[in-house]
């Protein structure tokens, strides 16, 4: 130990300077944390925020990026579509286009925001969204609020607002399922703990949109129900019975309704493709869609130049988009839009691969299935391999509800991208920190 001799004469400005050796167990001065460090805006806060920009990954900016090209794609095809009819219900030219806008501008948000949401909100929100959404969908069917078009009632009339509940409780399963079927995980070999919850809760769900007669709406959800139990890792065998089960309904369903069993008749019959006579009711849909793809061609008639769309196919801005799609892009169109919906469904599959927890994984395979398989039913009645059903083209339709509840689903979506880049972003962060020390 090596003391410096006090000075009276430099007493109030020196002070003695003891220089130890370190103490086991003691901290040293190099040891001691900056107190800068703690305060609000320093090193910390950097730090924070730069892991939060860190956590977007490729899967994150691949979903998200495909997303808003099918979003602005599908205002460009709405404005060709709808014009005609919008100008004839003196809405003027670009009256579809700015009501189809107005849920994108608000959609958007929407999906960002819940791409921030972690996983315990969405787990916190399974059973309350999936409850409400029933609620305002038995509203529909059992009360005088429910307005049906086509022979389904599948819209709610509040105060003048109309809007579907079915679109909302595909998004409300979508997170419920992969919430019942975490907690299920170690279980899944045993159909009681499986097919109780399922299709007592979710096959309830879509007992009530049948109920309303909405054939397509349906069929998508007794999908999500599949698709959920199948990427979940429920065996084949148990899924079977349920399976048989429910293709008897959707059978006993399409035969209820006239209107729609004289379409799947037509369809059967081959009664849409023959030309001889006078055109149907229930083929001049798909047979004006079949001739609208093919006055397209390979490069298609021009943007905007659509035939079909003068009041000849009807919903040409809903259902029926893809057929105007394929007469004004061509060929060439519709493979970049099957290329668009092929991308997104990779990254689900991405998103799927590197989730970290059950609920993320689950509830991702619910939307791609919703969200893929509708654009393929879309796009298979629009070339005639099914009959008409009535579901809209993801992100491309017009219909405002549709499009919000989709960008809600993705940005949930995105969320568990987000929560598992985020993940490891922490743990690299500790490492380093722990390497540092």
């Amino acid at each position: 130990m090596v003391q410096v001799p006090r000075n009276p004469a430099s007493r109030t400005t020196s002070r003695p300077v003891t220089r130890t050796a370190p103490v086991s167990g003691r901290p040293t001065l190099a040891s001691v944390q900056r107190p800068e460090a703690q305060t609000p805006g320093g090193p910390q806060v950097r730090i924070h925020l730069g892991r939060v920009f860190k956590a977007e990954g490729g899967n994150y900016f691949l979903l998200l990026g495909t997303t808003l090209f099918l979003v602005i794609f599908g205002l460009v095809m709405v404005l060709s579509s709808s014009s005609v009819d919008s100008f004839l219900a003196d809405m003027g030219f670009f009256g579809g286009l700015l009501r189809q806008g107005m849920f994108a501008l608000i959609g958007i948000p929407l999906m960002l925001v819940a791409s921030r949401l972690p996983l315990a909100f969405w787990r916190r929100m399974a059973w309350p969204s999936l409850l409400l959404t029933c609620f305002f969908q038995f509203l529909v069917v059992a009360t005088g609020l429910g307005r049906g078009t086509g022979g389904n009632t599948n819209w709610l009339n509040i105060f003048g607002i109309q809007f579907q509940p079915s679109e909302g409780i595909k998004v409300a399963l979508v997170i419920w399922l992969g919430m019942i079927l975490s907690k299920k995980q170690h279980q899944l070999d045993n159909w009681r703990h499986v097919f109780i919850p399922v299709f007592g809760v979710g096959g309830g769900a879509t007992m009530l949109v049948m109920i309303g007669g909405d054939l397509g709406t349906t069929m998508i959800m007794a999908g999500i129900l599949f698709g959920a139990l199948f990427f979940a890792g429920v065996k084949l065998r148990l899924l079977a019975v349920p399976l048989l089960v429910g293709v008897a309904g959707a059978i006993v369903l399409a035969v209820a309704s006239p209107n729609r069993l004289t379409r799947i008749m037509s369809f059967l019959k081959e009664g849409c493709t023959e030309l001889s006579g006078e055109i149907s009711a229930s083929c001049w849909q798909p047979l004006h869609g079949t001739w609208a793809l093919a006055n397209g061609g390979v490069f298609g008639v021009g943007l905007g130049n659509s035939k079909a769309k003068w009041s000849w196919l009807p919903a040409a801005d809903n259902d029926y988009i893809f057929a105007i799609i394929g007469e004004e892009l061509g060929l060439i169109g519709c493979i970049v839009v099957l290329g668009m919906f092929i991308l997104l469904a990779f990254a689900f599959l991405r998103i799927m691969r590197t989730a970290t927890t059950v609920q993320a994984k689950v509830s991702t395979a619910a939307a791609m299935v919703w969200i893929i398989g509708q654009a393929f039913v879309n796009i298979g009645v629009v070339l005639g391999v099914f009959p008409v059903l009535g579901v809209p083209l993801p992100l491309i339709s017009a219909g405002g509800t549709a499009l919000l509840t989709t960008l809600v689903a993705i940005g949930i979506v995105l969320s568990f991208a987000r929560g598992d880049r985020s993940s490891q972003a922490e743990n690299d962060f500790d490492d380093n920190e722990a390497d540092r020390a």
